[in-house]
Order: C-alpha cells, then sequence, then structure tokens
C-alpha cells in the first residue's frame, strides 16, 4: 500500500516499551507519526526511512498537540507523567496527567480524529474511585477525560505489562537477584495476571479501527494467574536462578512493603508506589469478549520473561534510557518553571469566572503591598504599592481560551525574563465535568538566579495557590448553604465575579 493511502495513526508516548513494540507492530499497515516531548529525540529520529515521522509535541499545549495531529485518523495515548519536563515542576503527577489528558481529547476533538485508544490501569471492583490510591486513580480521571469528546475511546486496562525495557520487570529481576530470602507480608497472596508486551499490542490492533470495539474498555491479562509469590518464583525460574526461601507474615505493611521494594529494587518510588497498590489491592481481570479472545493464545508468564532478557538473563535496556542524559540537559538548559495546581470549581463557575475571581482576590490576599489593575479588560498588571512597580504582566488571550479554558501570556514584569524565547503562560482550565479548575503555570522563565527563585519566587506562588484553593472551598461551601433545598446554585451574570 502507498504511503499516501495509509491510515495515520498518532501514538503519545511513543518512546516507552510499549509505545516502541507498537510502532513496529504498525509500521507495516499505516502511517505512524510518533510523539515524543524530548527534541534530542525527535532530531535524532527525523530521518527514519519508511511510515514512521517523529514529531516533538508539548501535550501541555494543547495547540501544539492539535497541530501534531493533522490528518490524523486514530490517536493513542500511552502517556504517563513520570518524568520531568521542566527544570522546576511544582505539582503532583495526577494532576500533570490531567492536564495533558484534557488537552489530548480537546485535540483530537478538534481535529476530528475517529478514534481514541487508552492503556491504563486495571481497578478493583469492591473500592470506590475516591477511595483508590491517587495513581490508580489517575488512571480512571484519565480514561474519564479522554471519553469526554465526541472521539469514541477505546480503553484497554491491564495490571503488569511484562515486555522488553519495562521498568516493572527490571525491578523484579532486581529482588530476585539480591535478596537470597524473602519475608512476605498478607497482601502477597492477592492474585495477579500480567500480560505480556506484544499480547497488548494484538488487543490495541484488534481494537484500531474497528467500530464494534468504539466506546468500550476492556480488562487485558496473560493465561495465568498468580500471586505476587508464584511471580517471584517464576521470574527466578525464567533466568536460571534457583527458587528464592519465601516466609508469610500476617500483616500487610503496604507503606514499609514500598519502602522495601523501592530499596531494594533501584526502581523509581513513581513506579513502585501505584503498581504495590494495583497488587495488594488485587484488581483482577474481568470477564469480556476481547480477553476471551487474547487468552488462548497469549503468552505464559515465564516465556514473556525470557524473551525481555538477554542471554544473561539481564533485562533489555528501556528504549528511553539511550538519550535520556541529552534530555535532561536540555531541560536543564531551558530554563523554565512549570507550576500546576487542583483546586475545587464553585458551583456554577466557569474558567472564565475563576480567572476573574483569582484577579479580584489577589489584591485582597496580599494588601496592603499589592496592587492589581486591569487595563482595556485584557492586560493585568501586579504592582507593589506604593511605588507603582510592576512585579508581572499577563495579557489575555481570547483567541486560545474555548469553553472550559482562559489563558494569559507572561508579557511584562520586573520578575519574568523575556529575553529567552519562551512564552510563559497562565491559563484556567475546567475539568473532571467541572468538579475541579486546573490552574497551571507553563514555561516560565524568572528573572531571579535558580537559586533565589526556587526559594522565594516559587514557593511564594504555592502558598499564594494553596490560600485561593481555600477561598474557592469556602466560596463553593457558602453558596451551597445560601442555597435552598432543589435552588439552582449557578450564579446570575449579575454575580459572577468580573475585573474592574
Amino acid at each position: 500500500m502507498d504511503q499516501s493511502d495509509r491510515p495515520t495513526v498518532v501514538i503519545a508516548g511513543a518512546t516507552g516499551f510499549v509505545g516502541t513494540a507498537l510502532r513496529e507492530a504498525l509500521s507495516d499497515t499505516y502511517r505512524v507519526v510518533a510523539l515524543t516531548r524530548s527534541p534530542v529525540r525527535a532530531r535524532a529520529n527525523a530521518d527514519q526511512p519508511g511510515s514512521e515521522e517523529w514529531k516533538h509535541c508539548d501535550l501541555f499545549s494543547p495547540y501544539d498537540i492539535k497541530e501534531c495531529l493533522k490528518r490524523a485518523d486514530y490517536a493513542i495515548y500511552l502517556v504517563h507523567s513520570i518524568l520531568p519536563s521542566s527544570r522546576l515542576t511544582q505539582a503532583e503527577v495526577t494532576d500533570l496527567d490531567l492536564l495533558m489528558a484534557d488537552n489530548f481529547a480537546r485535540a483530537a476533538e478538534a481535529q476530528g480524529v475517529r478514534q481514541m485508544l487508552y492503556v491504563g490501569g486495571l481497578v478493583p471492583e469492591h473500592v470506590a474511585v475516591e477511595d483508590l490510591p491517587p495513581r490508580m486513580r489517575s488512571r480512571v480521571e484519565i480514561q474519564s477525560t479522554l471519553s469526554s469528546t465526541s472521539v469514541p475511546l477505546t480503553t484497554l486496562r491491564a495490571g503488569l505489562i511484562v515486555g522488553p525495557g519495562g521498568t516493572w520487570l527490571r525491578l523484579l529481576l532486581n529482588l530476585v537477584r539480591r535478596l537470597p530470602v524473602m519475608l512476605l507480608p498478607n497482601w502477597t497472596r492477592a492474585q495477579t495476571q500480567p500480560v505480556s508486551v506484544d499480547d497488548m499490542i494484538r488487543g490495541l490492533l484488534t481494537c484500531l479501527g474497528s467500530p464494534e470495539h468504539y466506546g468500550h474498555t476492556y480488562d487485558v491479562g496473560g493465561p495465568e494467574r498468580m500471586t505476587y509469590r508464584d511471580m517471584l518464583q517464576k521470574t527466578a525460574r525464567a533466568v536460571g536462578l534457583r527458587e528464592r526461601p519465601m516466609a508469610t507474615v500476617p500483616f500487610d505493611a503496604p507503606d514499609f512493603s514500598k519502602l522495601w521494594v523501592w530499596v531494594f529494587s533501584g526502581g523509581p518510588w513513581a513506579i513502585v508506589s501505584p503498581i504495590i497498590d494495583s497488587l495488594r489491592l488485587g484488581a483482577k481481570v474481568k470477564d469480556n469478549p476481547l480477553q476471551r479472545q487474547l487468552e488462548p493464545d497469549a503468552l505464559p508468564f515465564e516465556d514473556a520473561v525470557r524473551r525481555s532478557v538477554n542471554p544473561a538473563g539481564r533485562p533489555l535496556p528501556n528504549p528511553r534510557a539511550e538519550l535520556r542524559s541529552e534530555d535532561d540537559a536540555v531541560i536543564r538548559s531551558n530554563s523554565v518553571a512549570r507550576s500546576v495546581q487542583r483546586l475545587p470549581l464553585p458551583p456554577g463557575y466557569t474558567a472564565r469566572d475563576v480567572a476573574h475571581e483569582y484577579i479580584r482576590w489577589l489584591p485582597r490576599f496580599g494588601w496592603p503591598l499589592l496592587n492589581c489593575s486591569v487595563e482595556g479588560k485584557r492586560v493585568c498588571k501586579f504592582q507593589v504599592r506604593p511605588f507603582g512597580l510592576t512585579l508581572l504582566e499577563i495579557t489575555y488571550a481570547p483567541d486560545e481560551s474555548p469553553e472550559g479554558r482562559h489563558l494569559f501570556y507572561v508579557t511584562g514584569g520586573l520578575l519574568a525574563d523575556l529575553s529567552t524565547g519562551h512564552e510563559g503562560r497562565l491559563e484556567f482550565r475546567r475539568a473532571l465535568n467541572g468538579e475541579y479548575v486546573i490552574t497551571a503555570v507553563h514555561d516560565f522563565a524568572p528573572m531571579l538566579p535558580w537559586y533565589v527563585y526556587n526559594a522565594t519566587q516559587a514557593l511564594a506562588h504555592l502558598l499564594v495557590m494553596n490560600r485561593f484553593g481555600g477561598h474557592l472551598r469556602r466560596l463553593s461551601r457558602r453558596m451551597r448553604q445560601d442555597a435552598e433545598p432543589g435552588d439552582d446554585v449557578t450564579p446570575s451574570a449579575e454575580e459572577r465575579p468580573a475585573v474592574r
């Protein structure tokens, strides 16, 4: 098939071990556009022959994503924000994930994408979503956000995915090599159903472009159900090690388990913590048509491990590892900050209302030192009393503020360095069907030296956003208390905050 006649698949998260395997599987049939946050990797792969095209993409910019999704037929989302994206990031990982997913969903809808696919995590049936650990709850939020547009979403949920370069497999191998004897807490008796990356790819290919799978969620697992204890023994056997003596102790101690695995596996806490949570909560693969189709030919766990190690039984490298030091150098040289906070959204408020409320509230919070003036309803200046010195100037961008988003660019002030070429911006974003508003500062280049900025302005911003969140909570509570039963608490036009 000629390249121009092939359907186009855009993969966000194309550099991970699942994304790498997926790119290879799609290359004979589809035109593949691989998105990466790394300009180093985008340049390194720019001239690759064949059906694969690489694009550098800032997933915190909906307009950057929109450009990357031009002429896309399908979009696959494999992103989780574990690695740093700026020199300083003040944010919970779950909030970064939520913001990126919202950007991706909006861009996919704007470009008329036919279908989105997402690989998420298994969810235990006996635990309410609000009671899930943060990273597990985040997977549910991402799925909810991606499915909130008119583009049909297909979600495949899995526990542990085993494949070349997978982080969790490296942790397992480190544990069985470094610990000749193991004491296991009670939760290790819970069953799990790891799946090979090859079978996950088979599942994605089955659903891709198939309308009968649009709008569905499928749990995917391998052919074997096993406990964590079984998994450790099978991992040891697969790489030629003797089985480890193990004893189960009569307590759970999940936090101690995470610490133990983190110390002895050498893996990042951001990976260890959610995986231990998933294992101990016993999230099971629920029966579904896709699982029944995949399971008869699914790869056994030990075979999946053997395919993921070299002849010496050592894990094959993560596809991202080769250029990571160069990526870190680029991030450091860019010298920009990102700060993202999730705040409560008062009933009936829009992102615009929250932005205006912030501009009204901040001078009251900073009185008597801080003043805020608005020129022509577009340029807002935060100034020091009584000198009139402008600390920051932000300018409203109406053309980039669709419903649910209110955007300002940093256009001046003593605290901003505009000479770097980075466009600092402040946005307010309605999220999760109006349950929250996300406030975010992106690509802000400070004028202060970094060690001074980290200890002063950055901390001050966190304090301000924390107090503003408290203000919104009190506002929400007051609006609900003042309303009669059955009343609509949506503010009228006269009650909405206005900038003066």
